[in-house]
């Protein structure tokens, strides 16, 4: 007897490949978990080239788009040249090699403004370190020549934790200086392997890029083969949508980056504040993370301008606030737009699964891949909200008390609570409630709300004295360099 093909044998055995896997999956996840993650890491560090590449390839396509579609296809389409397979083939390879070049000249330039002034910063930190020294103890005893008296708390708290420090460097940090040198050859050593895996990368995008068309072509056909067409139609409209999100929130946020830093290094020179290229770079490169990168980018730049001018690092910290505070309310929105649809809140919460999960990637990922999640899971809430005639809009959810069970009418107030409690006797219970609550708290209130006050006092006057302070250490020091010239 002749076996006849049926495509149902094809769902079956796909839909109980798929299960087994799935079964085996889970079953490793929860008994198996150490070694699940030592698997999933050693198969992403053997795909890191490949991953690497792709990444590259996505975001240089752009590039590659912008040469083709709107400097040399219409330049030959209007003087009427038409070009056969290999002359596209041509053009092609060219955008590719061009924008490969722009890149790697983008990152040669950003290396040779920012390494030899990291080595120059460090290397002036460490010879300056002792007359830094000798500076904090002239503040200190500056601070008790002009009357400033520290409580015996305070006293016995800096003798105690001086104590520890040095038990701490003593008994933790020389025992351990062995593990800290094998760690920093580790770490050079995975700075080697990155830069290998990265190298290779290059060459796969390479031809990512020279046949992308071709790449998504045959992903097409694929979900088209396996998948019935409702579903098929409906994975490409995610993908499209997921590459609307990512591709707008990682271009725009390159964009923003860039014009931060440019910015920041132009308000330095007109501040006249030190390492402005160095910093300007650090400030830039950082502003690529969402919400946290400003702050990680300008904490370490404000201590660094600190060590050598105090004054500068003070008009530092005010110029690099006023300066984000343009970023998050003008620059960001106008490039950004709504191109994530998240709120700051899940903003937050995003950042700290990816940054906790994959690190810097991580945190730079998470927040668009949040977005495409939440898009997706709003779109089935909204879909089955309209399968069961109910409104889709927010608006129609905040003041809701309930809906009818027979007719689906929304309900501003539930009847049966109606018939329960007459609104009199509901404000009686309110005005109860409130003062139950109130009596007891009222003195406790004003007694907090003094103790405040007197404690802002006290910090207010803490400032004027400091800022007398600064100021009369900053004449003391123009005058000894006025002296010293």
């Amino acid at each position: 007897m002749k076996f006849r093909w049926d495509n149902r044998y094809l769902h079956w055995g796909v839909t109980a490949f798929l299960v087994i896997a799935a079964s085996m999956l889970f079953y490793y996840g929860i008994f198996h978990m150490k070694t699940l993650i030592v698997g999933i890491k050693t198969f992403l560090g053997i795909m890191a080239p490949i991953i690497y590449g792709v990444i590259l390839a996505y975001i240089l396509s752009p590039l590659i788009n912008l040469f083709e579609q709107k400097l040399i296809y219409p330049q030959l389409e209007k003087h009427n040249i038409k070009l056969q397979k290999k002359g596209k083939r041509a053009i092609r390879w060219g955008c590719v090699l061009f924008s490969m070049f722009l890149f790697w000249i983008i990152i040669y330039a950003l290396l040779m403004m920012v390494l030899p002034q990291l080595i120059r910063s460090i290397m002036s930190i460490i010879y300056s370190f002792p007359y830094y020294v000798k500076v904090i103890e002239k503040w200190l005893n500056s601070f008790v020549e002009h009357g400033w008296k520290l409580n015996p708390e305070m006293l016995d708290m800096i003798n105690q934790y001086s104590v520890k420090a040095q038990e701490y460097l003593t008994t933790d940090i020389l025992p351990q200086m062995q593990d800290m040198l094998k760690n920093v050859s580790a770490g050079i050593f995975d700075i080697l392997i990155f830069m290998k895996n990265f190298l290779i990368g290059a060459i796969v995008a390479l031809y990512v890029l020279a046949d992308k068309e071709k790449f998504v072509a045959k992903s097409k056909m694929m979900v088209y083969a396996i998948l019935p067409h409702k579903w098929a139609n409906m994975l490409i409209r995610v993908m499209r949508f997921t590459d609307k999100t990512f591709g707008g929130f990682i271009y725009g946020k390159l964009l923003d980056s860039a014009i931060i830093g440019v910015l920041c290094y132009f308000g330095m020179l007109l501040l006249d504040l030190p390492y402005p290229i160095l910093i300007s770079v650090i400030i830039g490169v950082t502003n690529v993370i969402p919400f946290f990168g400003p702050y990680i980018g300008a904490i370490p730049c404000i201590l660094l301008i600190l060590v050598v001018d105090p004054i500068k690092g003070l008009y530092f910290a005010i110029f690099i606030l006023l300066l984000q505070q343009f970023d998050g309310n003008i620059l960001g929105p106008k490039i950004l737009g709504e191109s994530t649809g998240l709120s700051s809140f899940m903003v937050i919460v995003a950042i700290m699964i990816g940054g906790g999960l994959f690190g810097v990637p991580g945190m730079i990922a998470g927040v668009p891949v949040f977005a495409v999640l939440y898009a997706l899971i709003w779109r089935l809430i909204n879909h089955s909200l309209n399968d069961k005639k109910m409104p889709a809009e927010e608006e129609t959810y905040i003041n809701i008390d309930c809906l009818d069970e027979q007719t689906g009418e929304v309900l501003p107030l539930c009847k049966e609570e109606k018939h329960k409690v007459s609104p009199e006797e509901l404000e009686a219970r309110k005005n109860n409630f409130f003062m139950k609550i109130w009596n007891p708290l009222s003195g406790l209130v004003i007694t907090i709300w003094k103790y405040l006050l007197r404690i802002l006092n006290i910090i207010w006057g803490y400032i004027k004295k400091a800022g007398i302070f600064l100021k009369n250490r900053y004449v003391e020091l123009n005058n000894k360099r006025e002296k010293n010239k």
